[in-house]
């Protein structure tokens, strides 16, 4: 006696309970969801907030070990507070962006791997603690596509903006974040009503937060943060979320885009990490 088919599916754009046959997904307009080009195992992990949260992380922690394995500092040096972080050698070999790189390496793709490096233990447990409160919030109200997009892009304008301010040098995720968090402050606004307001007053405390840290802590990339947030406030303006615009082809392939667009960048990054790497043990 055979098993009848599992007819029933999760719709692989807004994630509810749906027949496969159905032409169209009943609750966000996706056409085809049960086909195997949207219901894949590789599209199904894909579209989940919370396994993307789980990949960022983790690439974020893996080229933060690979920075400090090819780093010429000690585990301990510099004390408490430099203890466990790489090098500015390591950093640039692994894409670290601003006008040196830029400008005297041609590597305009740093502004992508930039966001995905960081300085010590502190600066990356801060902006992972960030990155999974944040995350989640953007990819429920924007969708997963639409998230990626904005924490891709978001960084990118954070990073454009601090290389024309003259920034030299510069990494790490906060960018990103700050586009995220401009999304968010214009879903809060855009929408408005009671959840609106709380959004966009919670946000904001955010935004008061990084303004006085970057006043009192030295060495922070101002013009990243800024940038970061004027990006994700356009680029929310620009996608749409979800109560005014579902997800649609054009969300995802842009998505695939940054997706592409930063593993290319990051490999470059790892390559040129290698070659570093390789030229100091010869010598």
């Amino acid at each position: 006696m055979t098993t009848p088919e599992r007819r029933s599916i999760l719709c692989p754009n807004c994630g509810r309970l749906i027949s496969r046959d159905e032409p169209s997904c009943p609750w966000c307009g996706t056409s085809h969801p049960g086909s195997w080009l949207k219901n894949n195992p590789l599209t199904r992990s894909v579209g989940s907030a919370d396994r993307l949260v789980t990949i960022i992380i983790t690439v974020n922690m893996v080229m933060y070990l690979v920075s400090l394995l090819i780093s010429n500092h000690s585990p301990g040096h510099g004390g408490l507070f430099s203890a466990l972080s790489p090098d500015q050698g390591s950093l640039l070999a692994l894409g670290a962006t601003g006008v040196v790189p830029i400008d005297r390496y041609d590597r305009s793709w740093s502004l992508l791997s930039a966001n995905y490096l960081h300085g010590g233990p502190l600066h990356i447990f801060f902006n992972m603690m960030a990155l999974r409160q944040l995350l989640p919030l953007v990819a429920q109200e924007y969708g997963t596509s639409r998230m990626l997009t904005i924490y891709t892009l978001g960084g990118v304008c954070g990073y454009v903006l601090s290389y024309l301010a003259g920034v030299g040098y510069t990494i790490g995720a906060s960018a990103a974040l700050c586009g995220l968090i401009g999304s968010l402050l214009y879903y809060g606004k855009s929408r408005g009503g009671v959840y609106g307001q709380a959004v966009f007053k919670e946000v904001w405390g955010w935004v008061v937060g990084l303004f006085f840290f970057g006043l009192i802590v030295p060495g922070i990339n101002n013009w990243g943060h800024g940038g970061g947030v004027v990006g994700g406030i356009v680029l929310g303006f620009l996608l749409g979320y979800r109560e005014r615009r579902a997800e649609n082809l054009f969300h995802k392939f842009l998505a695939g885009g940054c997706i592409l667009a930063t593993a290319v960048a990051l490999a470059l990054g790892l390559l040129s990490a290698f070659v570093t790497f390789a030229g100091r043990s010869l010598h």
